[in-house]
């Protein structure tokens, strides 16, 4: 979590005070909940400026405090993606609600990841299809999915092959699939042997 401060106006010493117990306050409610903390005090930069530097470097929650939020007991969360606007909460709640939202952040980022790589991939094409695929997407004219789930059988010398022939290689054996047995009673996509493995082909 980031935490830019907005500081009170520079007379107003009780406002400073007020806020600082409640940036303690806050600061030490996140650390017990085991979250790490980054207070942005810095007086040179603009909030604005801080707000987009700890966006552009992935700081997932982004908790805004300042004097007139002290005062109503709040402060403003407002997360990098996955919700949309900013959410104004109590002070009292800050561990437990960012915890439960980073949480639902962590859940909503796998998802999406999840769809996109279903999304990419091919399920068991032939090694013809792929490499005609491939070859197309090199020259521009293909617009589907990149990523082949295909039977395989380990052969070192026939995975340096398919790098030659087409510039895929493997880029993982999906661990549920494999688990799951999808291979049995298939044959490599390549050889026509029986199948080991699962792959998931692709270029890098």
């Amino acid at each position: 979590c980031s935490v830019p401060p907005i500081p009170p106006k520079k007379n107003d010493e009780e406002g400073k005070v007020a806020l600082n117990n409640a940036l303690d306050k806050l600061v030490a409610d996140l650390k017990g909940a085991g979250l790490k903390v980054k207070v942005d005090d810095r007086d040179y930069v603009r909030n604005g400026a801080k707000y987009f530097e700890w966006e552009r470097k992935g700081v997932p929650l982004r908790i805004e405090l300042g004097p007139r939020d002290v005062k109503s007991g709040a402060c403003v969360f407002k997360y990098r993606v996955g919700a949309e606007g900013k959410e104004t909460i109590s002070l009292n709640e800050v561990a437990t609600k960012a915890t439960k939202g980073l949480d639902s952040l962590q859940e909503y980022l796998l998802d999406s990841a999840k769809e996109r790589l279903a999304g990419s991939m091919n399920m068991m094409g032939t090694y013809d299809q792929m490499k005609e695929a491939l070859e197309k997407d090199e020259a521009s004219e293909y617009n589907g999915p990149g990523l082949y789930l295909v039977p395989w059988k380990c052969d070192a010398a026939n995975e340096e092959k398919i790098k030659e022939e087409c510039k895929a290689t493997i880029r993982c054996y999906p661990t549920d699939v494999n688990e799951g047995g999808m291979w049995e009673g298939k044959k490599c996509f390549y050889s026509g042997e029986d199948a080991t493995h699962m792959a998931l082909f692709g270029r890098a």
